[in-house]
C-alpha cells in the first residue's frame, strides 16, 4: 500500500469534482514515485479517442495515441494523463505536432529512461498520418533507434 507522502502529488484520481480543460493543459499532468526505479519496464498507454483540431480548418481530427515509456523515478498518473490528452480537444496543430507535444511534454515532467509516443490518425481526404516520436537517454540510445527503425519497417 503507497502512503501518504507517496500519494501527495496526485491530486485528480478519486476526485469527484473533476474539471475538464477546454485549452491544451499540461499543468494538469501528475506524477508520483515509482517503486521499482531498479528494473527495467514498461509501461504503456491507449487512447484510442484522442481528438484535435486541424490548425487550418478547425475540423476535428480524430486518432489513437499510444504511449509506452521506462520509468525511471517519477510515473506518471493515469487520470491526470487523461485529462491532459482530453485538453488537445481544441487545440488546433497537425498530427505531427501534437505527438511531438505530448512526447516532450512527457520527457520534461518523468525524465523517463525511454519513451515513445504514436499516433494512428483516421484518414482526411483519404490519407492516414502516423506520426511516431521518441526520446531516449544515453543508456537507451539502442532502443531507440531499433523503435524509429521499427516504425519504418512497419510501413512497407
Amino acid at each position: 500500500m503507497r502512503t501518504k507522502e507517496e500519494l501527495a502529488g496526485v491530486s485528480l484520481l478519486g476526485n469527484q469534482g473533476t474539471k475538464y480543460p477546454t485549452d491544451y493543459a499540461p499543468e494538469v499532468l501528475e506524477t508520483f514515485v515509482n517503486k521499482h526505479p531498479e528494473n527495467e519496464y514498461v509501461v504503456t498507454f491507449k487512447c484510442p479517442e484522442f481528438t484535435s483540431l486541424c490548425p487550418k480548418t478547425g475540423q476535428p481530427d480524430f486518432g489513437k495515441i499510444t504511449i509506452s515509456y521506462i520509468p525511471r523515478e517519477r510515473m506518471v498518473e493515469s487520470k491526470s494523463l487523461k485529462l491532459y490528452l482530453f485538453s488537445f480537444r481544441n487545440h488546433g496543430d497537425f498530427h505531427e505536432d501534437c505527438v511531438n507535444i505530448i512526447m516532450k511534454d512527457l520527457v520534461r515532467l518523468m525524465d523517463p529512461k525511454y519513451l515513445e509516443v504514436l499516433g494512428d490518425f483516421m484518414p482526411r481526404g483519404g490519407i492516414s498520418i502516423v506520426p511516431f516520436a521518441n526520446y531516449a537517454d544515453e543508456e537507451h540510445q539502442a532502443l531507440k533507434a531499433e523503435r524509429l527503425s521499427q516504425q519504418f519497417n512497419n510501413v512497407l
